[in-house]
């Protein structure tokens, strides 16, 4: 952030509650579950700049509750648990709402700052991990209310801080519409799984074989620590959803099947599109026969996750047993249909990746501008 010696002329220096007020949603109590039900937002429902309106909860609110617990326009909702600084200005829907405790609701005292800029400059300590030194480290940590207004906070004049709210809610409505757009293909994707893969395998024509006698199932090799580098041309996957690092080194070829062996996410099925290191916690699908595509065994496979997790066994660090991977059922249609099914799969996952890049793009020139606008680097005039 900025030293104290090349503070930005115009700025200031202050804390959170000098500016703002601040204020804890309504407890969620059996008492709520009784009498008129009214719309309010969760934790769950506030993202990195937007809300999700997906699912809304609701609860009873006297008359004296909804005064004090309705959202006001520009009001500033943040949360208190789960991601720290996870947080979004409420612009004033045509709906009434409220709020619950897993919320701060943040509204300015004076004309001197606006919830606004206020949201981004959060996001941007969140991102450096500002926040989570100040809530500490505990099992289950929270951002109360003391910490949060005693937050330290620069502030630039009112009117820059409007340019630089205007400016980064560009990158907000793309990130948002692009989230969602990605949401609706997704969705769409899952449809084209269900037609073109499970009820079809009804049909008596598909023939039935145990995933071991199609593929040679092999167990990935441990990578020690000393291995793992920042700058490694090769990802390791060593179970779980997303490489654990990345290495000089490599163990298997690209177009290669895995699915997680243990942990929380033992059964996850991945299509690996390069080179990588297969970890000890990681299942490879190899040597698949001349009758199977491999993109359609992923495709069957990924449809079929939840069966594969279903697996597991053990309660402390739970794991997939070989033998039960090898005797995995799945079914196949003719090669030649496998390949007509594929080719309409990999056009709508490609459509998906291509949309994950650009939001990652957003993202990071929206991680970016941050840091430059709200630290002063950069003047908005």
């Amino acid at each position: 952030m900025i030293k104290k010696t090349n503070l930005p002329e115009g700025w200031a220096r202050s804390v959170l509650g000098d500016n703002f007020d601040v204020q804890l949603g309504k407890m969620l109590s059996e008492k709520a579950k009784a009498g008129l039900q009214l719309p309010y937002l969760a934790n769950f429902n506030v993202r990195w700049g937007y809300f999700d309106f997906k699912k809304l909860n609701t609860m009873a609110f006297s008359d004296q509750e909804k005064k004090k617990y309705k959202l006001l326009k520009d009001d500033l909702l943040i949360c208190e648990g789960g991601e720290i600084g996870r947080c979004a200005v409420w612009k004033n829907l045509d709906f009434e709402i409220y709020y619950q405790k897993a919320l701060h609701r943040v509204r300015p005292k004076n004309d001197k700052a606006i919830t606004k800029f206020l949201c981004f400059y959060i996001q941007l300590i969140a991102s450096q991990g500002k926040l989570s030194r100040l809530v500490g480290e505990t099992s289950i940590p929270h951002l109360t209310r003391e910490t949060l207004i005693k937050l330290p906070i620069l502030l630039p004049p009112l009117s820059e801080q409007r340019a630089i709210a205007d400016l980064l809610s560009t990158w907000d409505d793309a990130i948002e519409k692009t989230g969602r757009l990605i949401e609706k293909k997704e969705e769409r994707f899952r449809g084209l799984l269900n037609e073109l893969i499970k009820k079809p395998s009804k049909n008596e024509d598909w023939k039935k074989f145990k995933l071991g006698a199609i593929s040679k199932i092999e167990k990935g090799k441990q990578l020690n620590i000393e291995h793992m580098k920042d700058d490694g041309k090769y990802y390791a996957l060593n179970g779980g959803v997303e490489p654990s690092g990345r290495t000089d080194d490599w163990n298997t070829e690209a177009g290669t099947i895995t699915i997680s062996e243990g942990g929380n996410s033992c059964g996850y099925v991945n299509y690996n599109l390069e080179r990588f290191w297969a970890g000890g916690h990681c299942y490879t699908l190899l040597k698949i026969n001349n009758i199977t595509s491999s993109y359609y065994l992923y495709f069957y496979l990924k449809l079929n996750e939840p069966r594969l997790m279903s697996l597991r066994v053990g309660s402390g660090l739970p794991n997939i047993q070989k033998k039960d991977v090898y005797k995995f059922e799945i079914q196949l249609p003719s090669f030649n249909e496998q390949h007509k099914i594929t080719e309409v799969l990999f056009s709508a996952q490609q459509e998906i990746d291509l949309l994950k890049q650009l939001l990652s793009k957003y993202q990071t020139q929206k991680r970016g501008l941050m840091q430059k606008l709200l630290t002063g680097e950069w003047r908005i005039k």
